[in-house]
């Protein structure tokens, strides 16, 4: 910046040739003495170093010399004054720059300093430059640092020391000098003055360090041009981007001042390694918690290892969080799923272990495992080469002896298996396009409290979110959106999955999900699933349905509370069990389905909202609370809500206890379920044995096992018409499936009775 160029301000003095006259011996300013006709000054027209110059003789302690012009004065304007001297004979003086500051109106700026730094010379005919710089910033090298008051200078030199003595002074200078102070004036420090080539070939990482240590709280400039960096690169103050950096893949990049992915993007040049290159920051500095996107798309060609971006680190516990931007995958090849198939020996009693696998260097932890006795979203936890041995992620509940399996492993845009363990990661508002090609995400085989809120994952192949081991202990998905791209597909026919847990204690709060084939399958216990609505309806005319929610252990501790269950069921199975035929313990129990809405149209009259499935012989109900939902079918009726999955064996309706079925309403409901169950019978005919029907209404085909109360709410009569104070006793469980109840009385009566009883 040069103000006398870019503006045509006018800084330079006239020369002492044109006249003494605008040359004053005091201040400069209007009225002041001049060195016209003075004593003690003349102009030398030549002399043998300066072309023309003035010839003065100091007479007085301070012997001054000030142009009467105005020199102006901007601010963020810096002037250098500069004048070359001479001494000619007698005493040698010293000599300084100086200025006098006015502002507008013509009044002096006081409390300024008005000098710059003196020179003494030290012998005859040596020639002397004598500088100082006016300027309104305190900065390096400015002599008199005057703010934005004065608006102009009367610029000189004073004459100080022994009197006596004669120096010559050629023509003074006033030059522009701001641009030595760009630099500090604008906050920045350019690589290229540190050494940087930006070549793509010369080693810039020592002028990127030089750089950043310089900055000193300024933003470095990394200029147009390719920058390698043999090794790893920490910025401790803000950097700035128009060219791009390369460097070795493990190699870290860190952006301590302004770490988001924009500047990532700016550094390297392309969205999915800038994205690669900042997750691996974030997991290697303690300053960086969270890594915001931007709002930026990440466009993905092929699944991320997010633990080979970070070879250094298999195991974090520290809380890291992603926030705020989207994922676009594209291509197609590179996320087809790996299928391997292999024969392997299970036996019950090493429930999670596949043994004597075969070909088990082509199969990859994460792999999902289908075959014979194999139960739903069941996984390769982990693979050991060494013993030829597999860890499931959950038991098989018919798999005994040897087989062949089929082993599956999906590809995902966000691919955590890598790590051996994480704990406390969060991602919010990030939105995952999976482009029908991927699967979002696969958690790490074990962690704790894995985090997902406020996210979108759209159209995903196979899955959403998946579980391959305990890295779901914890988990929270909290107001998120699943969108599958089976929606044209027929319920039964649908192989997505929004989610799927292992461990206990996953949370699913707030979240919509539309079409896929289950919403979530659970196989951990004290889950709590509030607020959630997830449909799974098609088009057909009495169609299937499938489960909405699967819970695969029988001691459960879950509470279904709030959500609205659209077009699918609540499936409570033990498929994860290596021994499912029941022994010891507490059977199905432990579940709370409070306060939701069910709701299915055009389905097959059989369906029915919540289904309990035991795998194997001996289960009961002993713990079960179905209290305040609502439960409708639209276009045709259904039979009942509650129905048993007989599949591999009914449940045991002889025993039980602890089942709640009430405060529910029932609209299109054939056969609506309480437990307790109050009933009305009337009896036409005088008997001495009442048979009253549960009409199907004990939930599950419960058995009539417990009577409460029975009371007479008309008169009792004989055939006679004589009426009797006649008290009943029960007979429980008769007929062929145990749900009626015998009342038998002393003798043969008729009439009205009101009769409480239960299942359990």
């Amino acid at each position: 910046m040069n103000k006398a160029i870019t503006e045509g301000l006018q800084l330079m003095p006239p020369p002492f040739a044109e006249g003494l006259g605008v040359w004053s011996s005091g201040d400069g300013t209007p009225g002041s003495d001049t060195y016209e006709g003075a004593a003690n000054a003349a102009f030398v027209p030549a002399d043998a170093d300066f072309a023309g110059c003035l010839e003065m003789q100091k007479t007085s302690g301070t012997q001054q010399l000030r142009y009467m012009g105005q020199t102006p004065l901007q601010a963020g304007c810096y002037l250098q004054i500069k004048a070359r001297v001479k001494a000619i004979s007698g005493n040698l003086p010293t000599v300084r720059m100086a200025a006098w500051a006015g502002a507008s109106g013509g009044a002096r700026v006081t409390g300024l300093t008005e000098f710059g730094s003196s020179v003494t010379l030290s012998s005859y005919g040596e020639v002397v430059e004598v500088t100082a710089i006016i300027g309104a910033g305190q900065r390096g090298g400015v002599d008199m640092v005057w703010g934005t008051a004065p608006t102009y200078a009367h610029v000189g030199l004073d004459l100080t020391g022994p009197s006596g003595g004669v120096i010559r002074i050629d023509d003074l200078e006033v030059v522009d000098i701001t641009s030595a102070f760009l630099r500090d004036m604008m906050s920045m420090v350019d690589v290229r003055d540190f050494g940087a080539m930006g070549d793509g070939i010369t080693d810039d990482t020592a002028a990127f360090q030089a750089a950043n240590a310089a900055a000193d709280g300024r933003t470095v400039l990394v200029p147009a041009g390719i920058y390698l960096l043999s090794g790893g690169m920490t910025f401790t103050e803000k950097v700035q981007f128009e060219g791009n950096v390369t460097m070795p893949q493990a190699a870290i990049f860190s952006l301590t001042k302004n770490f988001d992915l924009p500047n990532y993007i700016e550094a390297f040049g392309n969205e999915q390694l800038a994205f690669e290159k900042a997750f691996q920051a974030l997991f290697n500095n303690s300053d960086h918690e969270s890594l915001d996107l931007g709002g930026r798309r990440i466009t993905i060609s092929e699944p991320m290892d997010l633990q080979a971006i970070v070879p250094n680190i298999t195991s974090f516990a520290q809380r890291r969080h992603i926030l705020n931007g989207q994922f676009q995958v594209t291509g197609d090849t590179a996320w087809e799923s790996d299928v391997v198939t292999s024969s392997a020996t299970y036996s019950a009693s090493n429930s999670r272990t596949l043994t004597a696998v075969g070909n088990i260097a082509n199969i990859e932890p994460g792999a999902r495992v289908t075959g014979n006795g194999v139960g739903r979203e069941i996984y390769v936890q982990s693979v050991n080469l060494a013993t030829q041995e597999i860890t499931l992620s959950k038991p098989l509940f018919d798999a005994e002896g040897t087989q062949v399996f089929t082993f599956t492993r999906h590809k995902y845009v966000l691919d955590f298996s890598g790590f051996t363990k994480l704990t406390r990661f969060v991602m919010s508002n990030i939105e995952i396009i999976c482009s029908a090609v991927a699967s979002g995400v696969l958690l790490p085989p074990s962690g704790l409290i894995f985090h997902m809120k406020d996210c979108w994952i759209n159209r995903p192949r196979d899955k959403g979110i998946t579980s391959h081991g305990t890295g779901c202990q914890g988990m929270l998905i909290d107001r998120c959106n699943f969108l599958s791209d089976e929606g044209q597909s027929l319920a039964q026919d649908r192989i997505g999955i929004v989610v799927n847990a292992n461990a206990n204690d996953v949370k699913l709060r707030n979240n919509r999900a539309t079409q896929f084939r289950h919403f979530a399958v659970l196989g951990g216990s004290n889950s709590t699933i509030i607020g959630n609505h997830f449909f799974q309806g098609d088009t057909a005319t009495a169609g299937l349905r499938t489960a909405g929610i699967l819970i695969t252990t029988s001691y459960c501790s879950t509470t279904i509370t709030g959500n609205y269950v659209d077009n699918c069921s609540i499936e409570w199975s033990n498929e994860h069990s290596a021994t499912p035929d029941f022994t010891t313990g507490f059977s199905f129990a432990a579940m709370n389905i409070t306060d939701n809405v069910f709701l299915c149209s055009n389905v097959a009259p059989w369906f029915g909202f919540i289904s309990i499935k035991p795998f194997g012989t001996g289960h009961f109900i002993g713990g079960l609370s179905v209290t305040g939902n609502k439960f409708r079918a639209l276009e045709s009726n259904i039979d009942q809500v509650d129905v048993v999955d007989t599949t591999f064996a009914p449940l045991d309706m002889t025993r039980g206890k602890d089942v709640i079925f009430e405060g529910n309403t029932f609209h299109r409901i054939n056969v609506p379920s309480y437990n307790p169950l109050v009933l009305e019978h009337a009896q036409n005919t005088a008997a001495s044995t009442w048979v009253v029907e549960t009409g199907g209404q004990l939930p599950f085909g419960g058995r009539a096992r417990v009577c409460s109360s029975v009371v007479a709410t008309s008169r009792l009569r004989t055939g006679a018409n004589v009426t009797r104070w006649a008290t009943p006793y029960v007979d429980l469980e008769q007929g062929s499936s145990g749900d009626q109840l015998h009342l038998n009385w002393e003798e043969p009566l008729y009439g009205d009775v009101t009769v409480n009883v239960s299942m359990t």
